[in-house]
């Protein structure tokens, strides 16, 4: 990774977002995949974009995309590197109209993050990490490091749209005092735990790899961690599964 890919990278997550702004109008024209989870005609879009970019500017470097989830894993098991994306994370948000939807581009190297973009199409952010730098808050060409904050007195926890009636995580906010919870859909919540507006993110519900990686490596830039429920960090691409373990992302 370098700069000049991170600018191009922003070029054309910029070029993705306008695509899919564009076609919020037609959001309720989705179908239902294998796994019972909507996709748009946003996605596809913006997944074609996105690959078709990356296999020109890295066509050495595999692409695991939410739209290309088929790739089987004896033959992902042999990438020591690749680009993992969600063209459009938060879908069920976005057919909703709400504006908590986001793209997650994150370059995996060994089972990690080394590098993590998220775009706000909705509010023209972007939110990106190198490797052995802090994260970043990119907005109207203006930068700024960004850090997490700790509760002063109440912890504001966000918590997924679609999720918050979880039996997993009801059981586990049973057992903490002094909070107020915040509903948000994406990978935002990530990145808004970040830059200091929330402090805690557990999530108990289904979520995908691509769904965690870019943002795991963006807020753990900014001075918070996430790990699974036995404080270990999240691997990638190490079981034939694609499926994030219960996690708790902490300021």
């Amino acid at each position: 990774m370098n700069s000049k890919i991170l600018s191009q990278l922003i070029n054309l997550t910029t070029q993705a977002g306008e695509i899919i702004m564009d076609l919020r109008a037609n959001s309720s024209d989705y179908s239902i995949k294998a796994d019972n989870t909507p996709v748009t005609l946003a996605d596809k879009a913006s997944h074609e974009l996105i690959v078709n970019t990356l296999q020109k500017l890295t066509p050495n470097t595999p692409i695991l995309s939410e739209e290309s989830s088929h790739i089987p894993f004896s033959t992902r098991k042999s990438w020591d590197e690749y680009w993992l994306i969600d063209p459009l994370d938060g879908t069920r948000d976005f057919i909703d109209g709400s504006p908590d939807f986001c793209i997650s581009i994150a370059l995996i190297r060994d089972n990690y993050p080394v590098f993590g973009l998220i775009y706000s199409p909705f509010n023209k952010v972007h939110y990106y990490r190198f490797e052995n730098n802090a994260s970043v808050k990119l907005v109207n060409k203006t930068t700024s490091t960004i850090l997490t904050s700790k509760p002063k007195r109440w912890e504001k926890i966000v918590v997924g749209r679609y999720s918050n009636n979880n039996k997993g995580l009801k059981e586990h906010l049973k057992y903490k005092t002094n909070f107020e919870t915040f509903k948000l859909g994406s990978a935002l919540k990530f990145c808004l735990i970040a830059e200091g507006i929330y402090h805690y993110y557990p999530k108990f519900g289904r979520c995908s790899e691509w769904d965690t990686a870019a943002g795991v490596w963006i807020l753990e830039g900014a001075g918070g961690k996430v790990t699974d429920l036995n404080d270990n960090a999240l691997q990638y691409n190490s079981t034939k599964d694609i499926i994030s373990p219960a996690f708790r992302a902490i300021a």
